[in-house]
This record gives C-alpha cells, sequence and structure tokens, in this order.
C-alpha cells in the first residue's frame, strides 16, 4: 500500500507510525464499513505527510488576543478622580461597589453584550395563522441585561441620593463602566433616566407615580424601560415644525394620539414620553413649538396588547444593531398630557439634558475600552522584530489617544458633579450656567472625539482590527452615532449660542474663571 511504502522510504513520524500500528492491528477483523473508516483515516494521513514543511508550521501560528481584566481595578484615572473628590466614607462605599462591579461585568455582563451583537432583533409582523401581532423579538441576552440594570440601580442610583450630591457622580462611573460592554442597553437606559428626570421635575404627580417607581426600581420584575418619541417624516431635531401627531381629548379627559414616529429607540421598551399637537374644539392645531404638548403613555395595556400602536419595520442601521429600532403607527394610541398645554418643547428639556449627559457617557467609554485594547496589544504583538510597545512612534500614537480621553473623561465627571449639585439644591448660580454650557460642548466634542478616536485605535491593530470576529468593529459602528443621537454639530452649536443670549454673556465669564 502507500502507507507501506512510505514507511519503507523512512518518511513516517514515530507518531504517525503508531497511529498506523494501531490500524493494522484491528485490521484483521475488520468488517466492511470499519475499512472504509480506516481508509478515510489513512487518506488523512497521507495529506497531512504531502503539506510542505512550511505550510504546517504557518497553520500553528496565531496572534494573543487583547484581554482586560477587572475595567475599575485597571482604571487609574477614575479611581484617582474618586479618591480626590469623594468624602472618604462614600469613597469607601462605592470603591467597594465598583470593583464588584467590574468583576461583574467581566464574568458576566461581557459575555451578554456580545451575544446581543451577535442576536439582533426580528419583527414578527403576523403570526402563523395571518393575525398581525407585531411582535419584536429581543434575545435572552438582552432581557438579562435589563435586569441586571435593575439589579445594579443604575438608574436607582440617581433618584435614591444615598449620596446626597454624589449619587449621581456614582452612578456616572457605574455607567461609564457598562456602556462599552452592554450590548447597546445604554440607549434604553439614557431614555429611562430622562424620563424618570422630567417626572421628577414636574413633581411626581400621582398619575405619574407608579411610571416613576417602575423606571426608579431595583426589582427587575418591576423594572421599566422608556423611550423618547420624538423623531417624525419631516425633521429630527427640528421638532417646532416636523411634529406632525396629534392629540384628541376624550371624555374621561385622557387622549388620543396619531400619527406617525420615523425613528423610535428602544422600541421594545415599556412606557415613552412623546410630543404632539393638540386638537381643538374647532378641529385645528398650534403650529410651531408653542403647539407642541408633552405626553405619557404606556407602550402596552394590561393585557400586554400594543395601545393601539402598529410597527410598520425595524430601522436597518449602521450601528447599534443590537437595539430595536422601529417606525411606529400611532392610531389612537391611548395618551395623558403631562405638561402644560403648549408647553412640551420646555418640559422636556430635562430629558435632553440627561440623554446628552449619557451620550457624553457612552462616548468617553468606548474610547476608553478601545484604547485599553490597543494598549494591551501592543504588549503582545510582535512587529519588526519587537513588541509595538517598543516601537516609539506607536506609542506615541497611543499616548496621544490617551490624552484625549482622559480630557474628555475629566469633563464628564465635572459635569456629573455639577448635575449632583443642581438636583441637591446645592448648586450656586454660577454652578448652574456652567452646567448649561458644558453639557452641549461636551456632547459636542466628545461624539466627535469618540468617532475619530475608535477609529485610530481600530488602525493599532492593522488588518485584525478590520475583523467582524474581533468585536472591533461594533465598537466602532455604534460610536458612530454619537455624533448624531441628541443633537448634531450645528444643533448642539446653536444651543451653546442660546445659553450665550440668555444670560447676557455671563455664562463665559463663569467659564473663563472655572478654567483659570
Amino acid at each position: 500500500s502507500a502507507t507501506w511504502k512510505l514507511w519503507q522510504s523512512g518518511c513516517f513520524l514515530p507518531c504517525t507510525w503508531e497511529r498506523c500500528q494501531l490500524l493494522g492491528h484491528k485490521g484483521i477483523s475488520m468488517t466492511a464499513w470499519q475499512g472504509q473508516q480506516v481508509a478515510a483515516q489513512e487518506k488523512h494521513l497521507l495529506e497531512d505527510l504531502e503539506m510542505p514543511l512550511a505550510r504546517r508550521e504557518t497553520e500553528t501560528l496565531f496572534q494573543e488576543q487583547p484581554e482586560t481584566g477587572n475595567q475599575y481595578l485597571e482604571d487609574t484615572l477614575l479611581r484617582s478622580y474618586l479618591k480626590t473628590h469623594l468624602p472618604p466614607k462614600v469613597l469607601e462605599e462605592v470603591n467597594q461597589d465598583l470593583e464588584r462591579f467590574g468583576n461583574r461585568l467581566l464574568t458576566e455582563i461581557k459575555p451578554l453584550g456580545r451575544e446581543c451583537e451577535l442576536n439582533p432583533p426580528v419583527f414578527q409582523q403576523y403570526d402563523a395563522w395571518g393575525q398581525r401581532v407585531d411582535r419584536i423579538l429581543t434575545c435572552s441576552a438582552w432581557r438579562r441585561i435589563k435586569e441586571i440594570a435593575a439589579e445594579e440601580g443604575l438608574i436607582a442610583e440617581a433618584y435614591e441620593r444615598r449620596y446626597a450630591n454624589w449619587s449621581r457622580l456614582h452612578q456616572a462611573a457605574k455607567l461609564y463602566l457598562f456602556s462599552s460592554c452592554s450590548g447597546g442597553f445604554s440607549c434604553p437606559l439614557a431614555m429611562t433616566d430622562g424620563a424618570a428626570k422630567v417626572i421628577e421635575s414636574l413633581g411626581i404627580p400621582e398619575s405619574l407615580k407608579k411610571a416613576f417607581d417602575h423606571l426608579t426600581s431595583r426589582d427587575p420584575k418591576k423594572f421599566w424601560t422608556s423611550g423618547q418619541w420624538m423623531t417624525e417624516r419631516r425633521g429630527g431635531s427640528d421638532v417646532a415644525n416636523g411634529t406632525e401627531t396629534v392629540a384628541r381629548k376624550q371624555p374621561d379627559g385622557s387622549y388620543r394620539l396619531s400619527g406617525f414616529k420615523w425613528f423610535t429607540s428602544a422600541a421594545d421598551s415599556d412606557m415613552t414620553l412623546t410630543l404632539a399637537r393638540v386638537v381643538d374644539a374647532e378641529g385645528q392645531v398650534k403650529q410651531g413649538s408653542s403647539g407642541l404638548s408633552l405626553f405619557f403613555l404606556n407602550v402596552r395595556d394590561e393585557e400586554g396588547k400594543l395601545n393601539n400602536i402598529q410597527v410598520q419595520r425595524l430601522k436597518d442601521k449602521l450601528g447599534t444593531r443590537q437595539m430595536a429600532t422601529a417606525e411606529l403607527w400611532l392610531n389612537g394610541a391611548k395618551a395623558e398630557l403631562i405638561s402644560t398645554e403648549g408647553r412640551g418643547v420646555a418640559s422636556i428639556s430635562n430629558m435632553l439634558n440627561i440623554t446628552r449627559i449619557h451620550n457624553i457617557i457612552g462616548a468617553v467609554s468606548y474610547m476608553r475600552r478601545m484604547i485599553s485594547l490597543s494598549r494591551e496589544y501592543a504588549r503582545k504583538r510582535v512587529a519588526f522584530g519587537k513588541l509595538l510597545k517598543e516601537h516609539p512612534l506607536h506609542m506615541q500614537t497611543i499616548a496621544r489617544l490617551e490624552v484625549q480621553t482622559r480630557g474628555a473623561f475629566l469633563l464628564l465627571m465635572e459635569i456629573s458633579r455639577l448635575l449632583g449639585l443642581a438636583e441637591t439644591t446645592m448648586a450656586s448660580e454660577e454652578d448652574q450656567l456652567l452646567l448649561r454650557l458644558l453639557v452641549p460642548v461636551a456632547k459636542l466634542y466628545t461624539g466627535k472625539q469618540a468617532a475619530a478616536v475608535v477609529i485610530e485605535a481600530m488602525e493599532s491593530f492593522g488588518g485584525q482590527g478590520y475583523m467582524e470576529d474581533t468585536g472591533l468593529p461594533v465598537i466602532v459602528r455604534d460610536a458612530l452615532v454619537l455624533p448624531i443621537w441628541e443633537g448634531t454639530t450645528n444643533i448642539l452649536s446653536l444651543d451653546v449660542l442660546r445659553s450665550l443670549t440668555k444670560s447676557q454673556g455671563r455664562v463665559m465669564d463663569v467659564f473663563f474663571s472655572t478654567v483659570q
């Protein structure tokens, strides 16, 4: 046989000869099926032997995967900042909580986030019997992350105020660690926090107390997430002229909303806040921002059926594909008016401030994660005869990205500190002016900064950074939405201009004084 000829010529390695001996001993009493199996194994052995030596050696080579550990323990800047600013007793408890949370991120949340990336939501419009059901089906990992968000108090922390004005800083630190490995769940949390803030700013009226309790609950069975249904066909940021949805008052005092919401993130949420124009007794609506009112509605009724809402389709997005973003028809959806009629834009501003801060948190989180992975890769990857970390130009690039990320982080922490003061009535007039200015400025800057930083950090991996199964392209795609969400660059620039005009320039005096 061919095998015997190879043996005679001395081409067999000892381990290969042992495998052939085993086959030969059993060959005395083989069945036909066993003979076919042995023939197949002999063929495989021959293919191995005929493979050039260079190819055999190359196939055993690989690049070591960059791995990070407990994000909190590895983030010296975060720990240093908290040590500098938090009172000793608060620091002790927050330290313990964040170290524990860092372990949970590594062992549980990060794998769940990856599963969400691999199993995006699916829209089922009809059941097997032709009945329209409009179900948005999410994976078990997405639902588990929602439970973890409740258990960890990612929203509750800010409203329980266990640490008074430092509670927002604690929440921001936790979300900063969570965002980049949350499988996109940071977006519904942003809107949930924003909705809770709006309800709190209204004094938590009795009709909204149940919703507020759900939004700020630590019980996974009670915890709700909220949507923010603003964008319509005629405009995104231009809600004053783009909102076509109308609200008709009912005899019982409730309203019925009719309209088309063109871009609704986290469409699987439990409730939402939305803008609409109230129809008057003559059947007319008032145009412009003064015609907009703010409404609360439950997405489903007590039987679990959609609240006169039809899902037209899920959006096919570049990134954040883990999260269901949909086009929705409101066909008489039952809602409650929660603002003064015509004061919807003013009432929603509290939500916008919170969601913009969450956008900043996401931006800094993505930058930190990509740089951490890039730095770890530089310790392992050999190129041109030495580790990447030994190449000065490579390390200069990482150092530049690190400086940008640290600056953005400190800006985020300052905003969180100011927000905590404002929410506990401890903020001075100067603090409030500074907060009003920094939120749009930081959202603008960090959103654009994150997009640039993650792309350059991906480049530091070479071609490997472009491979989908490394998980790096997901971070890049998800980060690219950050300059768009919650206001584009020009919209934010105009918002900054409004803050300057309204304060008659005082905000700039406060800013320069603070910087100096």
